[in-house]
């Protein structure tokens, strides 16, 4: 029987907008955020989604958790193809979330991943599509939402 591991992650979000006046009003206190890790190059900015007055120029929860899906599936992706042989030159995904909001409130409904991978022969296509299943089964942040994530991905090959 195997021994489960544990994985351990710590980071700090600190909220930078208090300069602002504090949250004196809803409507008038920045949402302003950023987050660090140690050994980390650069702290992330974050802010609200524009829909509750956050900053669009800042990284929000919900395209965070998108963009986690998503590394997390390219990353999984990369693996297995390495280990089958199938050899990627270029991988980019075009992904999308759905929330719905009711009674203020919201949920994710679904997240669509749109990969584009270029392998570097013909013959390597039909695994290259077949590996993203497995891929999503073995990736951590998708095994733990209680949404569908979806993939509608697209194979290329170099110089075609």
């Amino acid at each position: 029987m195997s021994r489960a591991r544990q994985h351990g992650y710590d980071v700090t979000v600190r909220w930078t907008g208090a300069a602002s006046g504090g949250t004196t009003a809803y409507k008038t206190y920045a949402r302003d955020t950023e987050a660090t890790a140690a050994g980390k190059t650069a702290a992330l900015p974050g802010s609200a989604d524009p829909a509750f007055l956050g900053d669009a120029a800042r990284w929000n929860p919900e395209e965070l958790l998108v963009a986690a899906l998503s590394q997390c599936h390219m990353l999984s992706y990369l693996a297995l193809c390495s280990l089958r042989k199938v050899v990627v030159t270029s991988y980019e995904d075009a992904a999308s979330g759905t929330m719905d909001e009711t009674g203020g409130a919201g949920a994710f409904t679904e997240v669509v991943l749109r990969p584009v991978v270029t392998v570097a022969e013909a013959h390597m296509a039909e695994t290259a599509t077949r590996l993203h299943g497995p891929a999503s089964e073995s990736c951590f942040i998708a095994a733990s939402v209680n949404f569908p994530v979806r993939h509608e991905p697209e194979i290329r090959v170099a110089g075609r």
